[in-house]
């Protein structure tokens, strides 16, 4: 395995297991998943802080790229709707990944603004192009979407993975222009 692959697998697994046991599951669950040696793990990502935030930035890349891939190929509500719930996969599936980006480690410097950057304008073309459409209110905040979004997902319901899935395609619902 070359050593842009051995990366990317590592980050993988990493993420999976982040999704499934919080980012406390250990490195060698991680390497043993991602097909690599400890020292092939410890070698690309040598503080777990490292790994961690590698793990965020793709996974943050991949919901920011879906929004323009959406925007690109999607009617604009459908666009909104269905980026709306890969939101929701990206921020529910992160157990504990958001208590470790925003510790002072120097890893992490730089992340939250990224969605002020990145994210806050993806965002805002999908609901602008909605807006356009006619198809929901234009009386809205894109930025509320994103807090309403990340506050379901922070009240979802221990053992119902599908409650913040449900409350937000409830808040699409509410944001459908009227006739």
């Amino acid at each position: 395995m070359d050593a842009q692959r051995s990366v990317e697998a590592i980050v993988v697994a990493a993420a999976q297991l982040f999704a499934e046991q919080g980012v406390d599951v250990t490195t060698r669950e991680i390497a043993q998943r991602a097909g690599v040696g400890m020292g092939t793990l410890y070698r690309r990502f040598p503080r777990r802080a490292d790994l961690v935030g590698a793990v965020f930035r793709t996974e943050f890349d991949a919901c920011v790229a879906a929004a323009e891939r959406l925007r690109r190929d999607r009617p604009a509500f459908e666009a909104l709707a269905e980026w709306m719930q890969i939101y929701v996969r990206f921020l529910g599936t992160k157990q504990g990944l958001a208590k470790a980006v925003s510790s002072d480690d120097p890893v992490y410097t730089g992340m939250y603004p990224l969605f002020e950057k990145r994210l806050r304008p993806a965002v805002d073309s999908l609901f602008a192009g909605a807006v356009e459409e006619r198809s929901v209110r234009s009386d809205v905040d894109p930025g509320d979407i994103l807090a309403a979004v990340s506050t379901l997902c922070l009240s979802a319901h221990v053992g119902r993975p599908d409650h913040a899935a449900r409350m937000v395609a409830l808040l699409i619902e509410g944001l459908r222009r009227k006739p």
